[in-house]
């Protein structure tokens, strides 16, 4: 029998497959207009709505101080936390912060006898049961289809750094397509062996240097430099070669848009997970070319061309999504909401679709959001954690372009920050590819070095095929000379006369 959370999700997905809306009959219940006040050393400072609140309780942000949200002082931060700290979860759902049909979406598929259990906290309560440590216990029992994402959002911005770690470490979600995903111990990585010409060779080439170093469990995805049907199919064909060649036990995907990915697919390209960039307001997806029901339908349709790869996979979730903070900003579609609040929104879309992988994309879109150091490491714990609160695959791409105010620590200190607060993967790429496009990014060495760091694992699956191929020896890589070397070229050059 299905769980509550899973049978809202089978109906949300069918109403939108369907073009009805099921949701849209059960009216979102508004509250009366909410004002919030606190006093700091004196001064009375005061909030009109829960949007303020939010906005001015966040932790500083380049992208909400350009939409004119942020607060104007410290002071004013400090007493928009006191005040939010006071406010009662079951006023922040009853009081929808936009309205649009991700809110919709999102209020179709709450679990409300969950939330029934935490309605009457207040965010500072919620706080401190979060904290505790028989916290995961409640969690297990399926109390993240009862949190939303804005009461996720809000408990965020009244943590430290270390709390946002420490309470998302034993927050674990478990994911299966052709490996599992998630698992105490279990530190994954996206190879993304991107080519700046989508060189089919260098790509492979690529993807082999990142297996040997314990790369790709997570995901082997890729960038493509130029978005067309034939080159996204071609990528595809020469991933899935590859991988079968090797055997590899380990997701593909090319990163193109949905609908691209959808009609390569129906040329007999192999596709393992659909991948889609989504946003946290229905404007801000329009924008990025994503509807729900289109990521209903692609979802189906990746579901039935599994069935016909029979053997290939052990679980069904088959979505990969990825959402950065500002992108509803850089839409102008952000409702005057703040950009970890759009954030939490965007995985509560994602939450829908049962999702394999999802992964903040940090500084996708330069300083004007995320400015400097500081900022990037607070957005990178604040999307893990509440990523994990809501009950998903949480991943991370720690890349910013070299405008931001940062230097070569920045990424190595959120890189141990997120491995040490449980995160799922990582996703590294080749060094060439980062000077290329003048980014920071982590690197096919680093995962390995979290790994020792830490003692954590590649994927299950992926760890007996590296001892398998004798690349992993006693939790160890080992350098693949002779005649492993050998044997991997071998399989390389096989893979590239299949393909051509």
């Amino acid at each position: 029998m299905l769980a509550t959370s899973e049978r809202s999700r089978a109906a949300a997905l069918s109403a939108i497959r369907a073009g009805t809306t099921t949701w849209a009959t059960r009216a979102v219940q508004r509250g009366e207009r909410l004002s919030f006040h606190s006093v700091v050393h004196g001064e009375r400072y005061v909030f009109a709505d829960l949007a303020e609140l939010f906005a001015k309780a966040g932790e500083e942000k380049a992208g909400d101080r350009l939409a004119g949200l942020a607060a104007y002082s410290s002071a004013e931060r400090v007493a928009a936390r006191l005040a939010l700290a006071d406010v009662r979860l079951s006023d922040i759902v009853s009081s929808p912060l936009i309205e649009d049909g991700v809110t919709e979406l999102i209020a179709s598929t709450h679990d409300d006898n969950q939330f029934a259990t935490i309605s009457s906290l207040s965010v500072g309560e919620f706080r401190e049961m979060v904290m505790k440590p028989d916290f995961t216990v409640f969690w297990n029992s399926g109390l993240a289809a009862g949190i939303t994402p804005e009461t996720a959002a809000a408990v965020a911005k009244i943590m430290s750094d270390r709390e946002l770690v420490v309470s998302a470490k034993p927050l674990r979600t478990v994911t299966r397509c052709r490996n599992t995903m998630g698992e105490t111990g279990v530190f994954g990585v996206r190879l993304q062996p991107n080519h700046p010409y989508d060189d089919l060779e260098r790509i492979l080439l690529s993807v082999l240097d990142g297996l040997s170093l314990g790369c790709g469990d997570a995901v082997i995805g890729v960038n493509p430099a130029r978005e067309s049907v034939t080159q996204v199919d071609r990528i595809l064909r020469g991933l899935g070669m590859l991988v079968g060649q090797l055997g590899v036990p380990a997701q593909t995907c090319v990163l193109g848009h949905v609908t691209t990915q959808l009609a390569a697919m129906e040329a007999g390209a192999p596709v393992d997970l659909l991948f889609g960039s989504i946003a946290g307001t229905e404007g801000a997806n329009r924008a990025l070319g994503v509807t729900l029901n289109l990521l209903a339908e692609g979802r189906q349709a990746v579901l039935d061309h599994h069935r016909e790869r029979v053997g290939d996979f052990i679980g069904d979730q088959v979505m990969y999504f990825e959402a950065g903070q500002g992108s509803a900003l850089s839409a102008q579609a952000h409702h005057g909401v703040d950009q970890l609040t759009l954030q939490a929104r965007a995985y509560g879309v994602a939450r829908v679709f049962d999702p394999f992988l999802v992964d903040s994309a940090l500084g996708f879109a330069g300083p004007e959001h995320l400015a400097d150091s500081r900022q990037f490491i607070r957005a990178g714990l604040e999307d893990h954690f509440v990523g994990k609160l809501l009950g998903l695959p949480m991943g991370c791409d720690i890349n910013y372009t070299s405008q931001v105010g940062a230097d070569r620590n920045t990424g190595d200190d959120l890189l141990m920050l997120l491995a040490a607060a449980g995160c799922n993967y990582v996703v590294d790429v080749p060094a060439t590819v980062g000077v290329k496009v003048n980014n920071q990014s982590t690197g096919f060495h680093n995962a390995a070095g979290m790994r020792d760091l830490f003692g954590l694992y590649p994927a299950p699956e992926f760890a007996a095929w590296m001892a398998g191929r004798g690349l992993w020896r006693a939790a160890q890589i080992v350098d693949p000379a002779g005649l492993i070397g050998a044997s991997l070229q071998d399989d390389l050059d096989s893979a590239l006369r299949s393909a051509h």
